[in-house]
This record gives structure tokens, sequence and C-alpha cells, in this order.
């Protein structure tokens, strides 16, 4: 769930998600060819509609080249518009964390990965995308990354907006979302290990919505976010609980709403236990 990501600033809390709405993607980080899909011109009512009939939140709404994005860094394409999918949600504390109705599947699974080469000549971009193949891969899960130079499962393509990063849910199929859009121009670009640390958690928040994760504050974006107090919406999601989380606040997750500029989110003990409970 930019962000997808929104970067969080004095002057302007909202992101991600990382968009940062979730953004990450993310938070989907999305060789990229061009989405030939007519784009929206605006966001019209019976859009808003049928988006809050999905338990989105409808505040912020952008159309975008063939859907739109809600919460800051979740895409939808007008046919997923008003679909209902009835299912379960992962908590973990009282920021917890969810997960979609549609999940990856045929596992044990080889998931690969690519970045496009718009983004592969800024500085940062390919290191970090490694890093964040690294961190998921070091987990042991049945889901492991490998990066690639064509035909990827997951895109990661250069994107504009008022989003760090944006990505999709996995289909009724069980493939994850096929991309991720990275908004380069408002991440920026370096070399220093803080900010590929930095880059590497807004595309792991993305790949996160792309494998079924919501936002981990998506009850309460004020969280990390600032602000009054929104909740995204359940968007039909049901709940699982898992066992042995603590029940504090999850200050460091990888799939909190919002970050910091510059900020770095490994995955967190509550990101461990969610991510080996469904994967």
């Amino acid at each position: 769930m930019q962000l997808d990501f929104i970067t969080k600033t004095p002057f302007m809390k909202k992101f991600f998600s990382l968009l940062l709405m979730g953004t990450l993607s993310a938070f989907v980080f999305f060789a990229c060819q061009k989405d030939n899909s007519q784009v929206p011109t605006k966001v019209t009512d019976d859009v808003l509609s049928q988006i809050s009939s999905m338990g989105f939140s409808t505040e912020g709404v952008q159309a975008m080249d063939g859907g739109y994005l809600v919460e800051g860094d979740i895409f939808l394409t007008p046919d997923q518009l008003g679909k209902q999918f009835p299912g379960p949600k992962l908590i973990i504390a009282k920021e917890e964390q969810y997960r979609t109705t549609n999940l990856v599947t045929a596992l044990p699974r080889t998931i690969t990965v690519s970045i496009d080469s718009r983004l592969a000549r800024k500085a940062g971009y390919a290191q970090a995308l490694q890093e964040m193949v690294n961190r998921y891969n070091a987990l042991n899960l049945q889901i492991t990354f490998q990066v690639v130079s064509s035909g990827a499962t997951v895109s990661f393509v250069n994107g504009n907006g008022s989003f760090l990063a944006s990505a999709g849910f996995p289909t009724s199929t069980g493939n994850p979302h096929n991309q991720v859009k990275v908004n380069s121009t408002a991440i920026g670009t370096g070399t220093s290990s803080s900010f590929i640390n930095y880059l590497a958690t807004i595309l792991a928040h993305e790949l996160g919505h792309c494998i079924g994760f919501r936002h981990t504050d998506y009850m309460n974006r004020a969280y990390s976010c600032g602000g009054s107090a929104t909740n995204e919406g359940a968007s039909t999601v049901g709940a699982i609980l898992i066992p042995g989380t603590p029940s504090g606040p999850d200050a460091g997750s990888w799939m909190l709403a919002c970050i910091g500029s510059g900020q770095n989110r490994p995955f967190n003990t509550n990101d461990r236990t969610a991510l080996d409970y469904l994967y």
C-alpha cells in the first residue's frame, strides 16, 4: 500500500505512498512498454462510488495512464472497479499487517524483476533493485526474486505524478501485479548507501503490494503520515490474526503508508512474521 508512497516533510505529510499510498505502491514497482490504455480525463462520481464500494478511500484519487491511483500508491484498472473480493486480513498489533484476498500461488516460485532503461541509467536505481531482492531472499520464503534484463514477471518502470511509486495487487489467477511505477524525479538519485537503502525500502514496499500486502497502518494513516486520522477502508478483505505479535504500534514496518525522506525500513520482526505466514 507510495506514497505509493508520498514523502513526509514538514509541509507535506502524505506520500507514497510509500505512496508512499499505499505507492510503498507502491506502493507496484512498475524494458518496459507504455500502457496503451486510454488515459481517463477525470475522476467521475461513478468512479468514486465504485472505488468506495470496494472499500478503498476516495480521498485524493488520481486519474492515471490506464486507470486510477488510490490511497497514494495503489493502482486500479477500470475493469477492477466495483469488484468485491471477500477474504481475510492479517492482524498485527494495533497497527496491523493486512493482505488482499488474492495472493501469489503455485509456490514455491521464483518471480523475476527488471528495471527499465530510463531508471537503470539513474544513479543508485539498479543497486537499490538488487538490495530489494536481497532483502526478500534473505527471509527464505517460498517466493524468491531474481533480477533479469527483460521479460520479467514484475517490471519497475519510470512514472510521473504526485507519488513516489505505485503498484497494484495480485491477480485472481495467482500472479503478482506486473508493474511498479517509480517517480524518479520525486525520489531523486544517489550512490550513497543511505540513498540506496531509502530507495530499496520504497521498491520493497511496492513489491509488497504486488504480492498482496496493504498498508500496515491502513486503519489510521495518520500513524505514519501525520495529520488527522484517516481509515483507508477495509476493501472487503476479512481478518486472520497472526498469533504471538505485540499489542503496540508497529513503528518500523516496511508497509507503513508514509515514509520520511531518506528513511530506511528493512523488514522488522512483525514484517517477517507476516511474510513467513503468507509465503
